[in-house]
């Protein structure tokens, strides 16, 4: 038992990246939430580290991982040398009990709501400053 939470412990540090895409928001919406994780985490450590991190029950937990792509290299150019391979990701499905959730887009979508609100209060003060000008003229 002891060497299960050392090594949870040594794998929290970078183990929760939560994904915001307009995929992972409609997951959202069925409970489902969505985490890039590093490649030597279990299901089982995904699911205590969500626990403990945000404070949920977690039913489910699926994992998968997305083979990298093929990219070519060159040195010179018009030479390809040879092709090479990005690296593989993992990516952690979990679904929470009923009524749980988690604050993943509310906070950004706040800021950028408020951002974009700012930004459109000083577009409409600029037009209204040059159309008083014009007319003073």
């Amino acid at each position: 038992m002891a060497d299960t939470e050392k090594k949870t412990a040594k794998v929290a540090l970078n183990l929760l990246e939560p994904r915001a895409t307009e995929k992972t928001y409609a997951e959202s919406m069925k409970r489902t939430y969505v985490f890039q994780i590093k490649k030597n985490v279990t299901k089982q450590e995904v699911a205590t580290m969500v626990e403990k991190e945000f404070n949920v029950t977690v039913t489910d937990v699926r994992t998968l991982v997305r083979k990298g792509k093929q990219t070519k290299y060159s040195k010179g150019k018009h030479a390809y040398p040879g092709i090479t391979h990005r690296q593989d990701k993992k990516f952690a499905y979990v679904t929470l009990k009923e009524g749980d959730s988690i604050k993943v887009f509310e906070t950004e979508e706040n800021h950028n709501t408020s951002a974009k609100d700012a930004q459109m209060a000083d577009k409409v003060a600029k037009k209204a400053d040059k159309t008083a000008g014009k007319e003073t003229k």
